[in-house]
């Protein structure tokens, strides 16, 4: 009995013990656990915290996608830009977080093709608000651009003009402005042209001398036999299927800035490229003394200005041109007139026009072009044009024009007058230019005086 209570003692001891341990025992767990949980809270909300930011990192590569040049340019990885250190920072941290997961799909950006760019296409700048001084307003301006009343029969009138077959020369000349500004000068150039080309048919392109007047003012020549004729315009036919035709539409619509310059000026530099590319012939400047016939040139071009030692020209001039019918330089002349229209810059669409294309074409196969030297067309420069219309001063100065005198008419077949520069000026008895006059008239007793 006392061995069974001793037993129950010390059982009753042992559990009171295994209590005692356990309610020591319950704090540290229950601790454990908390934290377990808070640990796994954490876990879980920083999961939904990620996976609710990972589409908005993907749309915001895709957004960028399209500003990218890489994307653009057909890379495969768009770069995304960054307003800030601190937002490149955090990103950069993301996405290092997720380097081993699949990355986010980029959508590809369809871009559209790039267009090729066509004349009409080009910026050509429109008139300002403000029209700088010395610029025309746009009716004075584009009053020049109406067709003529028998404008509608240019094609008709030429193509028979020219199918009569004493034609042996087609001429082309001109006339922009009024026809009481066709003075001595240009009746003149007329004149010594047929002259030396008595089988010659002479087109003047011109609204003004398309006239009653005009008819009166030519009809000298007819009575001599000459054939020559004044024809109104019409851009649309003479401009067809060439550059020109765009670049005169747009001009039309008031898309380009005719500039400073003259628009008739601008306008005669495309006439008579599109005249000879069409009909083929010779144009020919209203400033000029014809000295002999052309007969032996064709598609020829001549230079203003050439280095005498070497030979090599610097500058051609438009001022006479001849050429075959569609030719392939003149279709090179008229498309740098239409790309590069400067309506600001006195000889670009010109002199400086044919001179640029010439020399990107000299050695390149397919053009058959000669390019004559200054004393054919020019054998006195604008500068010195003064000098053939003065009087001997002494004999140094008369020998000097007669010396002058034989080397034009020996080496020229006609005179650039530089009507800028002379058109003021007097021909004096016994200058070089009283002698070609003589040389070359057909109304040898009418006054040109005022030449």
């Amino acid at each position: 009995m006392c061995e069974e209570k001793k037993h129950r003692s010390y059982d009753a001891e042992a559990h009171s013990l295994a209590v005692q341990r356990l309610k020591q025992c319950r704090r540290p767990l229950s601790t454990s656990v908390l934290v377990l949980c808070l640990f796994l809270s954490v876990g879980y909300n920083g999961f939904r915290i990620f996976y609710l930011k990972l589409p908005f990192l993907a749309d915001a590569q895709v957004g960028d996608s399209h500003k990218s040049p890489e994307n653009a340019a057909g890379g495969t990885q768009a770069k995304t830009k960054w307003s800030s250190p601190s937002a490149k920072l955090s990103s950069s941290s993301l996405l290092y977080a997720v380097k081993e997961e699949q990355p986010p799909v980029i959508r590809k950006t369809h871009l559209p093709p790039l267009k090729k760019l066509e004349s009409s296409d080009l910026p050509v700048k429109d008139f300002s608000p403000n029209t700088p001084r010395g610029v025309p307003k746009r009716g004075s301006v584009f009053k020049i651009l109406r067709p003529g009343n028998r404008s509608r029969w240019f094609s008709g009138r030429v193509k028979e003009f020219f199918g009569d077959s004493s034609c042996k020369f087609r001429f082309f000349m001109t006339w922009i402005s009024s026809l009481e500004s066709f003075g001595e000068r240009e009746f003149f150039t007329v004149e010594s042209m047929f002259k030396s080309h008595p089988n010659a048919c002479l087109v003047i392109v011109s609204n003004s001398l398309d006239s009653s007047g005009g008819t009166q003012l030519l009809n000298p020549f007819g009575e001599k036999g000459f054939r020559v004729i004044a024809v109104s315009p019409d851009y649309d036919y003479i401009f067809k299927n060439t550059m020109g035709e765009v670049w005169f539409n747009r001009l039309r619509k008031r898309k380009i800035n005719p500039g400073e310059i003259s628009l008739g000026q601008n306008l005669s530099n495309l006439l008579r490229l599109a005249l000879l590319y069409k009909f083929g012939g010779i144009y020919m400047d209203t400033d000029f003394v014809v000295l002999k016939s052309f007969s032996g040139l064709r598609n020829v071009i001549g230079a203003q200005t050439m280095d005498l030692e070497t030979g090599n020209w610097s500058r051609l001039n438009n001022a006479v041109m001849i050429f075959d019918e569609q030719h392939p330089l003149l279709l090179k002349f008229i498309e740098e007139f239409a790309l590069t229209f400067n309506g600001n810059k006195w000889g670009h669409n010109g002199p400086y026009l044919v001179s640029r294309v010439v020399s990107k074409v000299s050695g390149r196969t397919g053009f058959n072009f000669t390019v004559l030297p200054s004393p054919a067309f020019y054998p006195v420069d604008w500068s010195k044009i003064p000098s053939f219309f003065k009087g001997p001063r002494d004999k140094p100065h008369s020998k000097w024009l007669a010396g002058k005198l034989l080397h034009v008419r020996m080496q020229s077949f006609a005179v650039h007058l530089w009507n800028r520069h002379s058109n003021n000026l007097k021909v004096e008895k016994g200058s070089i230019m009283d002698h070609l006059i003589s040389d070359s008239c057909v109304f040898c007793n009418s006054s040109v005086s005022a030449l």
